[in-house]
């Protein structure tokens, strides 16, 4: 090997070692999120499918899931039903407003892998996951469509960790403002929205089949649930029947590529999409870096062989 080479690659070979030691302690923390496929909460009835109706309930609630899962790739909302007039299911799935395609079909398709698991053999069901919610029901002479013009029903509720010490100068009205803002664009946004304010993120949905008016109406009572209930916490979440309503104050302001954390505890997370781009490219940079260092060595060896 030419002698002038050998700092080169000496030098070469502690710089990949300095990066990799600057970089190691940032690799365990790249991971994707939000989890849109973790479980926020789950109902299911009491009433189970009897022996002898069993392996045809699992056949109609598999068709039913099949056919909604085949349209999550492009749908956020579609309902439906499946089997014949004894055995007939009806179902739907809602996914987020602001989740992509691939990840609306992931999470619906997550709901229908872990249900018999959650509820068993129910002859209905409600699962709801940060990204997306599915439910469905046995078909009777007896059972009908829900009905949305009566007072919204609260489904969950959860309240992130309280302040550790009193509210900040501001916070009521910057809460109130943030408030405000989604209760009247969710209305004017076809069900969904998203708001930023100051350092707050709130995100409201309305179930797919929600008219303008009970769309307002639920979100403003998920709102006051979440003003009476949560009323000295960072975050929260409200699932009512027909929307829901999370939210997040970041006391050291909102980061980037944010999300509202709702019962997760939030406040001040990390900007974790910047931190796993700089893993991912100090990942490459070793590696590429070993591959030259690598190539250098072989062309030394050859050389000395001749």
């Amino acid at each position: 090997m030419d002698s002038s080479a050998k700092p080169l690659i000496s030098l070469l070979s502690h710089t990949l070692i300095i990066l990799f030691l600057c970089f190691a302690p940032f690799l365990p923390s790249v991971k994707s999120i939000p989890d849109y496929n973790s479980l926020v909460y789950k109902t299911c009835a009491n009433q189970i499918f009897t022996t002898q109706s069993g392996d045809s309930y699992a056949q109609t609630l598999s068709s039913l899931f099949q056919a909604l899962i085949s349209q999550s790739s492009n749908s956020k909302f579609f309902k439906t039903t499946a089997g014949d007039e004894q055995t007939a299911m009806s179902g739907l799935f809602q996914c987020r407003g602001d989740i992509s395609d691939g990840d609306c079909r992931d999470c619906v398709g997550t709901i229908s892998e872990i249900a018999n698991n959650l509820c068993g053999e129910t002859v209905a069901a409600r699962i709801q996951l940060f990204g997306c919610y599915m439910q469905y029901e046995y078909e009777t002479d007896e059972s009908s469509s829900p009905d949305n013009s009566g007072s919204p029903e609260l489904l969950y509720k959860t309240c992130g960790e309280s302040m550790a010490t009193a509210e900040p100068s501001g916070f009521g009205e910057m809460m109130a403002a943030a408030f405000a803002a989604v209760e009247s664009g969710v209305v004017s946004n076809n069900g969904f929205y998203r708001v930023e304010y100051e350092k707050v993120v709130v995100l409201a949905q309305c179930g797919g089949d929600l008219g303008g008016c009970d769309c307002g109406e639920c979100v403003n009572n998920a709102l006051q649930i979440a003003k009476d209930g949560c009323q000295n916490s960072v975050s929260g979440q409200i699932y009512m029947d027909s929307c829901f309503v999370i939210y997040t104050y970041y006391p050291d302001g909102i980061p980037g590529d944010s999300q509202p954390e709702g019962g997760g505890g939030g406040g001040g997370g990390n900007n974790t999409g910047k931190t796993m781009a700089i893993a991912v490219g100090a990942v490459a940079a070793i590696f590429f870096g070993f591959l030259f260092l690598a190539f250098l060595k072989s062309r030394g060896k050859k050389d000395e062989d001749y």
